[in-house]
């Protein structure tokens, strides 16, 4: 299963859609492939997790490792469209406060 598709690529902004699911088994290729197509065009990152279905804390190091890279090019990212059970597991470990989520 394709994890990520690029939703939107210009200056203005990357948009990605993410799609079933990401854990330690996949964690790494999922890094790649943003920071693949984030180095090609860089720009605020938008993630789309609408159908995003599971996740795992090495999960949630990568989106922080990703985070890092585009705010050291003063760019910014967030996550759209979580899904309760996700969007719980950031708010429990406080990462709403480093990166924005709606």
């Amino acid at each position: 299963m394709e994890e990520v598709k690029v939703l939107q690529k210009e200056q203005g902004g990357l948009q990605l859609a993410l799609s079933g699911d990401i854990d330690l088994g996949n964690a790494e290729t999922f890094y790649e492939a943003v920071m693949a197509e984030y180095r090609s065009c860089p720009a605020n990152v938008t993630f789309d997790c609408r159908e995003l279905n599971f996740i795992d804390s090495t999960t949630l190091g990568t989106f922080v490792k990703i985070l890092k890279g585009v705010k050291s090019d003063g760019y910014g990212m967030k996550l759209v469209n979580l899904q309760p059970k996700i969007k719980k597991l950031f708010l429990i470990c406080s990462l709403d406060s480093v990166m924005e989520i709606a």
